[in-house]
């Protein structure tokens, strides 16, 4: 995993173990409260795109605040009726099994080949430390997230692949610059956006198509 911090845990161990929850807290808040303090870590995996706004690039936790924003604010962007609501519960859980995974970057594809196995065992994993039916209901919303089967998972993937790509634009290319990536492997990489808004698909080529025009991506 990629970390930043002071994070001393090992990956074998949880954080609440560092120090524990008093003993006479009702067991179900016990599991409900450990998941919660575990998942702070994913404000330490960092993320190939660069902030727009400072020196240095972002982490999980920040990412997935900015694709529920951008759920809120593009949603009228759908080409199908969406539950805001419930897309942002899918883009605030999607990348959480990266605690335990890491994150993948879009355009590795050699460490792209263990991603789904590695991602599985991690929401197995990630998911378990809740009670059976709290633990079930993320694993649900992850699940939708990775099928893209509802109009929901479809605008949440769209999101996904929208938000870094305009932290690219701002950075003047960003990971587009990224050895072995061309202006087209971007493009393929984002066609995952006209699945959930045929709007913002070509606001999003468009954008490419000027970042290549201005040298920020390779013909």
């Amino acid at each position: 995993m990629s970390h930043a911090g002071k994070v001393t845990t090992s990956d074998a161990e949880l954080l609440a173990d560092l120090n524990p929850l008093p003993s006479g807290l009702d067991t179900r808040l016990r599991d409900h409260l450990t998941f919660l303090i575990e998942v702070d870590k994913l404000k330490t995996i960092l993320r190939q795109s660069p902030l727009a706004a400072a020196e240095r690039r972002e982490n999980d936790a920040e990412h997935s605040w900015h694709l529920a924003l951008m759920v809120m604010v593009l949603a009228e962007y759908a080409d199908e009726p969406i539950d805001v609501g419930h897309t942002i519960k899918l883009v605030v859980v999607h990348d959480l099994v990266e605690i335990y995974a890491g994150d993948t970057p879009i355009y590795d594809t050699e460490m792209g080949k263990s991603q789904v196995e590695r991602e599985e065992a991690a929401a197995d994993r990630l998911f378990g430390i809740l009670p059976e039916d709290t633990g079930a209901q993320l694993r649900a919303l992850w699940d939708e997230f990775e099928a893209r089967t509802t109009p929901e998972a479809r605008f949440a993937k769209a999101m996904d692949r929208l938000q870094p790509l305009l932290l690219n634009w701002m950075a003047k290319g960003g990971t587009w610059r990224t050895p072995g990536v061309t202006a087209d492997a971007v493009r393929s990489r984002k066609a995952a956006i006209g699945e959930g808004s045929t709007k913002l698909f070509e606001a999003a080529m468009h954008l490419i198509d000027e970042g290549e025009r201005r040298g920020w991506a390779r013909s």
